[in-house]
Parts: structure tokens; sequence; C-alpha cells
């Protein structure tokens, strides 16, 4: 599980650790999930932390591994996640990412992807140290570069060690990519 504040790279490591991986990683991503799939707001009564939950159980029910990555405010995600963690019987991460607000902004700005939200936007959805509590929960900070942040992730997570349980049957372009 990644999480963090819009704008602090948790998409992109997310993203850089599934590429790594290859085949056999499930990418959950929050916003998708929500925003697309359900066209969903954050408010109100939702539906969306049970369905993302829900989705990341079928993933690891199908012999995925899975990497959840969303901002997954723990006012809302906290107990579905604690529920997810308790219930799973493999091993289970969680990560941090610990930006302050000036460097997020800053980031949303030089990113490649075009977003429709402003800086004013992500000051109403930022919450400092938004931490789960989990026994184990890793803060990653501002000073880690990308690379160094999927490495932690793959190696505390113990991707890095364990064998696609999906792999391609063929070497082919699209794999490549991914």
């Amino acid at each position: 599980m990644i999480r963090g504040n819009s704008g602090s790279g948790k998409t992109s490591v997310a993203h850089e650790v599934r590429r790594r991986y290859g085949r056999g990683c499930a990418l959950i991503e929050q916003d998708y999930l929500r925003r697309i799939v359900l066209r969903e707001h954050d408010s109100g009564a939702p539906v969306a932390p049970a369905f993302i939950v829900d989705t990341v159980r079928s993933a690891l029910a199908l012999g995925y591994h899975a990497v959840l990555e969303g901002i997954l405010h723990s006012r809302r995600y906290r107990q579905p996640l604690l529920d997810l963690l308790a219930g799973h019987g493999g091993t289970a991460a969680v990560y941090y990412l610990d930006i302050p607000f000036e460097e997020t902004v800053r980031r949303h700005a030089n990113r490649a992807a075009h977003v429709t939200f402003t800086p004013e936007d992500m000051r109403g959805w930022y919450a400092e140290r938004d931490l789960l509590g989990t026994p184990g929960e890793t803060v990653i900070g501002a000073a880690s570069t990308l690379d160094e942040t999927v490495a932690t992730i793959l190696h505390g997570s113990g991707l890095a060690t364990r064998a696609p349980a999906t792999p391609c049957p063929v070497s082919c372009p699209r794999c490549a990519e991914d």
C-alpha cells in the first residue's frame, strides 16, 4: 500500500514498482476506481472504500501481488484498510510518502499528465502526516529519490525476491513496455 497527498509521487512510484516487478502484480489506483469507474466524489456515504478493498482482495485471491496506491485519507479509509490488512494472510507493507505541501505543489506543476486541479484544490485535500498507525508503516520523506523509494518498497515488501505468481507465458513487446 502506497499512500500520500496529491503530488507526493505515489502514482509514479506505484507504476515503477509494478514495472520493475513485472507481470503478476496488480496495480490498483484509488483515483481510477473512485473517479473513473464509480464517478464518485470523496464525500457523503462513499462506495469507494469498500469497492477498492474488494478489488485488492480479488486480485490477491486470484494469485496476484497487489500494489494499492492513493491518497486514501485515514478519516474515510482507515478502517477498511485495517480490515484488509488484518484479513490478508500474506505479507503486507504500508508506505506513506510524507512530502511537505510546497513540494507537492512543485511536483504537481511538473507532471507530464494533464490534471484538472489547482494548488488551491490540493491545499483543501492536504492532510499532514496522515498515517494509518499500523505496525510497520514506513514513512518515506521528500529527500528520497524515485529510485530510492521504489527500491525501499520492492525490498521492504519482499517483492524484490518474490517470483511473479502469474508469469508471462511468452516474451512479448507489450510485457517489455510494462
